[in-house]
This record gives C-alpha cells, sequence and structure tokens, in this order.
C-alpha cells in the first residue's frame, strides 16, 4: 500500500479503479511514406474527424457552460480550416515525403514559436490554440481517443493537470475524483469537482504506474491510498457507507425551508460558474443564485464575449430560475484568474494588482458592455449585480454613474430591463472599516471570505508552503464579518457570505447569530448547510466560539 499526501480541494470519500491520464504519452515518430497521395488523403480524414469531434464539443460546452466559453471549440475549428496551417503540413508530408503525424508535429512547433516570439499577446495567445488542435489531430491520426473514459465503472481521474477543454468532454457519471499534481482551488476542474460534489485532491505526486490500481481518495485528509491493504479498504469501505446514509438523510431535506428552530428565515444560495451549474442548484433545493462568477465566461477563450454573447447567459439562467434572485459578480479577472488576449502585464503581487473592479473602471467599454448584458436579462428575471474588490466608497459612486449611462443608453435603445438590486462584495479590510459609509450606497452585502482571509492574515492563499500560518476561523476575520453585518443592516442592507466559509458548517451557528440573512455554497453543499440551519435556536442564548 502507498500512501500519497497532498491537499484537499473537496471532501469526500472515493474508491475505485485509477484513470491515468497524460497528455505526454504523444510520441510522435519520424516516418518515410511511400505514397504521398495516400498520407494527405489520410490527413484530410483526420482533419474531417477532428472538426466533427470539436462540432461536437461546442454544442455540448453550449449546453453546459453557455455560448462565452464554448467559443474555444469554435476557434479551434477556425485554426483546422486555416490554409497556411494546413498548406504547412501538406508541404512538409510532400517535399519529405513524411508521416502526417510527425509534419503536423513540425507544423505546431513551427508556428508556436512564431506566435510567441511576436509581441502582440493575442497572437501569443494563439499559439496554445494551435498546439491544442495540433495534439487532437495527432491523437486521431494515431487512433488515441484522448481523455476518454472506457470502463463501465466510474473511476478515479488522475492526471499532472486537466484543463477546461478536457473537463469539459468528460461523462462526469463515470468520474468518481479528480486527483491532479497541478491545480488551484479556483480552477475549473476544482469547481466541477464542488459542483459535483466529488472528492478532489491537488499538489498530488502522481504516477502513470498507478494507471488500473485500485485507490482510495480520501478528500478530508487530503490524501490517495494506492492498493489499499485489505484494514484500511474496510475502514474506508464503511466511511464511504455511512456517507451514503447521511446523504440519504440529506435528501428528506428537499423542499423544506432553510428557517431555523425558532422561525428565522435564512436565504441559502448557490454558487455557479455558468448555466450547466444551474440544475445542480435547483436539484439541491437552492433559493437563488448568491455568485455567478461571470469571469468563467472570459476565460479559456480567444477573445471578449459579446454583449450578446454574455446576455444570452445571464437570460437564460434568470429564465431557469424562474423569479429567484441571481446575483452576478462583474468581471473578477486578475490574480490568479488569467486571460492572454487581456494583455495584463505581469506583476510581483498580482493578488494585489490590477485585477477585478479596477480593470473594469480602467477599461471602461469592456464594463458597459456587460452590464448593457447584466441590465437586458434582467427584464427575464430577478437579477442583482454586485462588484468586487471594492476599497472605496468613491469606487462606488463611479460605479453607479456608468449603471446611469448604460441605463440611459438601454432606454434610448428603446431596450427593456428591470429593477436590478446593487451590492458589493466585502473582501477587503478597506471595505471593512468603512461598511458603514458602503451601507449607504448599496442593497447588499456579500462577503468574500477567501480574499478578506488572505489580505487581513498576509497571506497568499495560492502559496501551500503557508497552508500550516492560514487560519479562516482567526478571530480578526470574524469579527470583521460581524462588523460587516452590524454596519450593513444599520441601512437596510441584507449581509451574506459567498466565500468558502459559507459552507463551514462548524461555523453555520456563529454566522446566523451574527445576524448574517445569506449563504451561498458550491450546489452539493447545499443540503448540508441547511441541515445545520436547521439545528439552530436562535432564541436560546449561546456564547459565540470560534
Amino acid at each position: 500500500m502507498q500512501r500519497v499526501e497532498g491537499k484537499s480541494i473537496f471532501g469526500g470519500i472515493a474508491i475505485g479503479k485509477i484513470k491515468f491520464y497524460s497528455r505526454e504519452d504523444r510520441q510522435v515518430v519520424r516516418r518515410h511514406v511511400k505514397n504521398v497521395n495516400d498520407e494527405v488523403e489520410r490527413l484530410y480524414r483526420a482533419k474531417e474527424e477532428a472538426l466533427c469531434q470539436l462540432q461536437k464539443l461546442h454544442e455540448k460546452a453550449v449546453r453546459e457552460v453557455g455560448d462565452g466559453p464554448a467559443e474555444i471549440f469554435q476557434v479551434h475549428q477556425k485554426v483546422l480550416n486555416d490554409r497556411d496551417y494546413l498548406g504547412s503540413i501538406i508541404h512538409i508530408i510532400e517535399t519529405e515525403t513524411i508521416n502526417a503525424e510527425y509534419a503536423v508535429a513540425c507544423t505546431s512547433d513551427n508556428f508556436s514559436q512564431m506566435f510567441e516570439a511576436m509581441d502582440d499577446e493575442y497572437m501569443r495567445a494563439r499559439a496554445a490554440d494551435l498546439k491544442d488542435v495540433s495534439n487532437r489531430m495527432i491523437d486521431i491520426l494515431y487512433g488515441n481517443p484522448g481523455l476518454e473514459i472506457e470502463s463501465d465503472e466510474p473511476v478515479i481521474i488522475v492526471a499532472e493537470e486537466l484543463v477546461p477543454s478536457e473537463t469539459v468532454q468528460l461523462d462526469q457519471k463515470k468520474v468518481l475524483s479528480f486527483v491532479t499534481r497541478k491545480g488551484s482551488a479556483n480552477s475549473h476542474t476544482a469547481i466541477l469537482a464542488r459542483t459535483m460534489g466529488i472528492p478532489a485532491l491537488t499538489d498530488i505526486t502522481v504516477s502513470r504506474q498507478w494507471d488500473k490500481n485500485t485507490a482510495i481518495v480520501d478528500g478530508y485528509e487530503g490524501c490517495i491510498y494506492i492498493n489499499p491493504d485489505e484494514d484500511t479498504f474496510l475502514k474506508y469501505k464503511e466511511k464511504k457507507n455511512n456517507e451514503i446514509e447521511k446523504r440519504k438523510m440529506l435528501e428528506q431535506l428537499r423542499g423544506k425551508p432553510a428557517v431555523t428552530i425558532d422561525g428565522k428565515e435564512i436565504m441559502l444560495y448557490a454558487n455557479i460558474g455558468g448555466v450547466k451549474d444551474v440544475m445542480n442548484a435547483l436539484q439541491n433545493d437552492a433559493e437563488g443564485i448568491g455568485l455567478f462568477r461571470s469571469e468563467f465566461l472570459y476565460l479559456e477563450r480567444s477573445d471578449y464575449p459579446t454583449e450578446e454573447e454574455q446576455f444570452n447567459v445571464y437570460k437564460t439562467v434568470a429564465r431557469n430560475m424562474a423569479g429567484k434572485r441571481v446575483i452576478i459578480r462583474t468581471l473578477d479577472i486578475g490574480a490568479d484568474k488569467q486571460a492572454d488576449y487581456f494583455g495584463l502585464e505581469h506583476e510581483e503581487n498580482p493578488a494585489m494588482g490590477y485585477r477585478a473592479i479596477r480593470i473594469c473602471l480602467d477599461r471602461t467599454d469592456l464594463f458597459k458592455t456587460q452590464l448593457r448584458a447584466i441590465y437586458r436579462a434582467s427584464a427575464f428575471g430577478k437579477i442583482a449585480v454586485m462588484f468586487p474588490m471594492i476599497i472605496s466608497v468613491d469606487e462606488v459612486r463611479r460605479i453607479k454613474i456608468i449603471i446611469e449611462e448604460v441605463k440611459v443608453e438601454l432606454k434610448n435603445d428603446m431596450v427593456m430591463y428591470g429593477d436590478v438590486e446593487i451590492g458589493i462584495m466585502i473582501e477587503t479590510p478597506a471595505a471593512v472599516m468603512i461598511s458603514d459609509l458602503l451601507a449607504k450606497e448599496v442593497d447588499f452585502f456579500s462577503i468574500g471570505t477567501n480574499d478578506l482571509t488572505q489580505y487581513t492574515l498576509a497571506i497568499d492563499r495560492q502559496n501551500s508552503r503557508l497552508d500550516c500560518f492560514y487560519d479562516s476561523h482567526h478571530e480578526a476575520v470574524m469579527r470583521m464579518i460581524k462588523m460587516v453585518a452590524d454596519n450593513g443592516h444599520k441601512e437596510g442592507c441584507f449581509v451574506g457570505i459567498c466565500g468558502e466559509l459559507a459552507a463551514d458548517t462548524t461555523l453555520t451557528e456563529t454566522f446566523l447569530r451574527m445576524g448574517i440573512d445569506e449563504l451561498s455554497v458550491s450546489p452539493s453543499m447545499l443540503l448540508n448547510v441547511k441541515s445545520q440551519i436547521r439545528k439552530v435556536d436562535l432564541s436560546k442564548s449561546c456564547e459565540i466560539s470560534n
């Protein structure tokens, strides 16, 4: 038995066979061919198969994540149809009489090097697209299916790293767990794991020799057991059975209100990253969407999403939520969330740099495009908007001026929009300390505990070396949350928490006694938190402890 420790992204127990995935499995061999015409014909057949795959992936991505993120697959189709790209491959096949796989690899290397050397962020970003497309072509030519799960039973996916273009094509019913060496709590894979409610680990030193071996993933302790011995297997089998029984008990809470024993109703909302997450939110009894991470419309694509693309996504979510509140957080790009086409310069400390609302207030055309889409969608449901990384009253007033300009533009264009509540993220100590002033400007607060904790404790939450110093229950953080709740309520604002702490059931009663009105968590955690809410009796005096 081998036990390997890492970092937990989402808790839970998974027991099953490992499916090891590596992009490095592509070993392209140069081979002489006798008939170049046959080889060119083989290339064209591979191209058509690749186009077919990309079209299916695009349709699947549109259904699950919306038009914006799905556009990457249309970009890849354009690369495949590019005359220069295809012409270079054919030229190498014909002049060097070599196999198509090697010609594709050569062209990919040559074009990628040219793009990466250009003094243009957009063109440098094309290098990644070209490599992705070329790898797909090589897989098809070699008969390699890529990341497909052929097992009849669900498996544990183990990889160095998983990117969105890989996870989006997975049959989620066949995935027990994600285990990777690279990744973060904010990666697409991590968010997918939380949405699916399956254990996930990162910072694991993975090995391809694990493939097809039996393993146990412990998402609570942050470790994986390879070929567990009988005692370990039986112990975790019992833990897994207990998990299943607990889930059955939680299922009985569907349709019941998130209300304390003494009758205090709590708004229990879901965090989502796109259209695909709405069904999970509704199935788990979400009373609304407390955090729509709109940045996922911008990530993993080659250019800015248009107003129409954003509008269609926001409208779809609003309609599906059928009158329940949907809180859309405006663009939160920067720090650990990067998109090459934004052309953001390298920063020594990006977490405190040019990000989120700072980009929006600097690039007002970009900001207005998103706001127009949000306000247009508000005609189809109950939409609210909130702004991240606020540190001053002046920022909020500048935002409100831009909102008024957008509303005037829509009126002039005779475009309908609804009554949109305005809120802000409280995730900086500055916002906490002036929350009494900020509350006079907005309708609600949503506390982003992830960033608030890292800024308060001066600890980079992406730096695993600092995990032993990171304390999300720190007294300073708790006092800040209480201060925000008090100041918000004095001005009639409702106050919520949408960070990871909202799902920490050891703090649920503490938050309710502080006066928190709304908790927004991953869909898979909704019933857990509801169960905890229904056990609290606020009429009984209780000393708040951390």
